[in-house]
């Protein structure tokens, strides 16, 4: 009861101090959690107020803007004012898209590119065992697109695409101006699927080319040994396991008694530069160089060859103007650190790296890094490789392709025909004069070739008489090859002889 009586007699003390020190009025008393509470419930209201009134007000209230980097202020006002001023609604994303798009665009750099989430899908199916399309590498320049180079035994490869080929439509759709992973949107489709893609060739007139979609697979080292021992391998790309597979083909060939080595990377586009490496460190001795990277303001970093075991036999390489990026490593560093000689055409000219990185929502940043220079310090940017021996492509490798669903007959005349007149001349045929005149001797001539192909001798070239023309004049660049048997001369690899 004293304490009671005690806190009391203190409260009322401090009523009266208070009375003292403040005027005569009226207030509030409350106690100090429920004041607290107040307050806090004050802020909450006050907050919601304004989100609300900068959500669904006819004008907003406060600008946002966050510049946290001077530089781009410029592009903030912009977006600003679309977002005000636009006189319909902007799709925020694809404006986005498009700023980041334009940042890459004025690189100027057709190796560099900003690629959404389905572009982004597209592109790295490329990196996976298996894709669905066409089967050719492309590329954006001057700002249209290009061939690079067809894949082996897929849909472009046997469609007759060729590389430099250039693609101005896609299904009547023109692809001028677009990156490479737009046009390879419009390109790709499921299985089975028809695209029709119109090709400039040359100086010559368009053409419309269409092509049956099919599964792709990364299958990239393919390879034959002949009678005199030496080993053709064909490189059709550089990926995460194309060194695994030449090795597992060398291996197969050195029991088989293996004595040279031609390296066929015609129409290879390239791809990871560490394949490159790989493969090149199965020739190069140790401590050679392989390649030098050199990126922005640095010196350039000599990749040298290790210690792994060494392939000793006598190699030569094969390129042509397909060739590029991963296969140009492989050419130069064989070239000038391994002494091997290359045959064929000059390379493509690409001697510059990217690299990738994946955003969170799915797109990609694909930009250039740096550059890379061959073992004697060459870059060979937009410059390529030149041969050691130079061999041109039989002039029938490049005839254009002839569509079986076309019909050619007594009487025609057309550019068709004479393509028809030159393969059956180089098939062993008198189809008369070689021009765009179908006559009675070219009409007996497609008859001797359908009588002795068990084809339907009509003298009409249209449907099974077509592929199998194209078929034949295929075969015959593969078998007598003039670039392949050259490179195969200059391994001075001699045949055993045989004794009954």
């Amino acid at each position: 009861m004293d304490e009671q009586k005690r806190d009391e007699e203190q409260t009322e003390q401090s009523e009266q101090q208070v009375k003292s020190e403040k005027p005569a009025g009226k207030y509030l008393r409350m106690k100090p959690f429920a004041f607290i509470m107040l307050i806090f419930l004050t802020i909450i209201c006050t907050a919601g107020l304004t989100i609300f009134a900068l959500t669904f007000g006819e004008q907003k209230v406060v600008e946002v803007k966050t510049e946290e980097r001077p530089e781009f202020k410029k592009l903030y006002d912009a977006y600003d004012a679309l977002q005000q001023k636009y006189f319909e609604d902007v799709n925020e994303e694809e404006v986005v898209y498009g700023a980041i798009n334009g940042m890459f665009d004025a690189l100027g750099d057709p190796y560099s590119d900003y690629m959404n989430k389905e572009e982004a899908s597209s592109f790295n199916e490329n990196l996976s065992s298996s894709f669905q399309g066409i089967g050719a590498e492309i590329q954006e320049r001057n700002g249209y697109i290009m061939i690079v180079s067809p894949i082996k035994n897929t849909p472009a490869e046997k469609a007759g695409l060729q590389p430099k080929d250039m693609v101005l439509a896609v299904d009547g759709k023109s692809v001028k101006g677009m990156s490479s992973t737009e046009a390879v949107l419009l390109i790709r489709g499921e299985k089975g699927t028809e695209v029709t893609l119109t090709i400039q060739r040359g100086e010559a007139d368009s053409f419309d080319l269409t092509l049956v979609r099919d599964d792709i697979p990364v299958e990239t080292v393919y390879g034959d040994l002949d009678e005199s021992g030496i080993a053709h391998l064909q490189i059709t790309s550089f990926s995460e396991n194309t060194a695994i597979e030449l090795e597992k083909l060398l291996i197969e060939f050195e029991k088989e008694g293996m004595k040279g080595i031609v390296l066929d990377v015609r129409q290879n586009p390239g791809g990871y530069l560490k394949a490159a490496i790989d493969i090149s460190n199965l020739f190069v001795e140790q401590g050679k160089t392989i390649v030098q990277i050199q990126e922005r303001n640095l010196e350039p970093q000599i990749v040298m060859a290790d210690n792994r075991s060494k392939y000793k036999l006598p190699v030569t390489v094969l390129i042509d103007e397909g060739s590029a990026s991963a296969s140009e490593i492989l050419a130069g560093a064989l070239k000038e650190s391994a002494n091997a000689k290359i045959i064929g055409l000059k390379s493509f000219g690409k001697g510059t790296m990217q690299e990738v990185i994946y955003m969170e929502d799915g797109a990609n940043l694909k930009f250039t890094t740096g550059k890379w220079l061959t073992p004697d310090g060459n870059w060979i940017n937009e410059k390529g490789i030149s041969p050691d021996v130079k061999v041109d492509y039989p002039d029938y490798a490049s005839l254009p392709y002839i569509d079986p669903n076309q019909t050619y007959e007594l009487g025609t005349e057309h550019v068709v025909v004479e393509t028809a007149k030159r393969i059956l001349e180089v098939l062993g045929y008198d189809p008369g004069e070689v021009n765009t005149v179908f006559d009675e001797t070219t009409e007996a001539a497609l008859k001797a070739y359908q009588e002795e192909n068990e084809l339907e001798i009509t003298g009409i070239l249209t449907g099974d008489t077509t592929y199998a023309l194209m078929d034949a004049i295929s075969e015959k660049l593969k078998t007598e090859d003039p670039q392949i048997l050259k490179a195969k001369e200059l391994l001075g690899v001699t045949p055993e002889a045989t004794t009954d």
